[in-house]
């Protein structure tokens, strides 16, 4: 494994490098002067990780040519560290304060290798406010960089992923949902939350409830908009859905849904978000024996 730091002046990123550095991973250069294996080449180091790549390593990255090319990696994972910039110049004595704000402007938004880009590019960002390294450390540890699933997303990372993307082609104006259901591993269908085909899209006036801002749970009965679950069930079929699918859904099931989708023969539904009939749900499908579960995604940001 192989963790690349990112982060502006005085955030606390070389202690994060030292504090992995304290849990077995070996410190990186990318011509750097410093302690560590040093490589004067961007090809040289990526062939040394790669070669060793079930070894752990850090590296702190201020390259932004070279951070693309550790992004190719499967097993690289970046994060950015940052904190309030009064604090960041509290932590240093070296610069006065016009100084320290013209360094760090220089920093973030040079045109050439902006870090505010290599930032932002991070998978994993730490605001680090801590009062001391002891309490960066604990809380660091608090992240679990080491979780595989932050390389390799976990089957319900993946499918959830899915299933939030599909939320992106909703057209209802009162909230974005998505659906996957899944079989041995496999899609089967996706949906999402909208008028039905041939109708006007919600969000252009077709469903007169949803673009009356009624609360929620409120006026289902009115409602044009299919959800999410029903649009991947419809598209799924009961023999495709067979005895042991799962449903991804980044929002709860609504009581409606539950209904169908205890009939239509899933297993399993996983979600993301509550919603306002999370109870009357879990009491249909736990009678039915349906197992719902919330999926919790690893941590990816920390306020220290």
């Amino acid at each position: 494994m192989l963790i690349g730091i990112s982060g502006t002046i005085s955030s606390g990123k070389t202690e994060v490098a030292r504090y992995l550095t304290f849990q077995g991973f070996k410190l990186i250069q990318f011509k750097g002067l410093d302690e560590g294996l040093k490589f004067q080449t961007e090809s040289e180091l990526l062939d040394y990780v790669t070669i060793n790549w079930r070894e752990n390593f850090v590296l702190l990255i201020d390259n932004f040519n070279l951070l693309k090319l550790l992004q190719k990696r499967p097993f690289f994972l970046h994060i950015s560290i940052d904190a309030p910039i009064n604090l960041r110049f509290k932590r240093q004595s070296k610069y006065t304060f016009d100084e320290f704000i013209s360094l760090n402007d220089e920093l973030l938004f040079n045109l050439d290798n902006p870090l505010i880009e290599i930032n932002n590019q991070a998978c994993v960002k730490i605001i680090n406010t801590s009062e001391s390294i002891k309490e960066l450390y604990m809380k660091v540890s608090e992240l679990n960089l080491l979780d595989k699933s932050r390389l390799r997303p976990s089957w319900d990372s993946y499918f959830m992923k899915i299933a939030n993307l599909a939320a992106l082609r909703s057209n209802c104006m009162k909230r974005r949902v998505g659906c996957v259901i899944v079989r041995e591993s496999r899609v089967v269908a996706t949906g999402y939350n909208g008028t039905p085909r041939h109708l006007k899209n919600c969000n252009e006036g077709g469903c007169s409830r949803c673009n009356k801002g009624h609360g929620s749970g409120n006026s289902l009965s009115t409602c044009l908009c299919l959800h999410a679950e029903e649009n991947a069930l419809l598209e799924a079929g009961r023999d495709r859905i067979g005895d042991s699918s799962t449903l991804y859904c980044n929002t709860c099931p609504c009581l409606t849904c539950s209904i169908k989708i205890v009939q239509s023969g899933i297993k399993e539904v996983v979600y993301a978000q509550s919603y306002s009939m999370d109870v009357d749900s879990h009491k249909v499908m736990s009678e039915a024996k349906i197992i719902l579960r919330q999926y919790q995604p690893p941590i990816d940001g920390i306020f220290i």
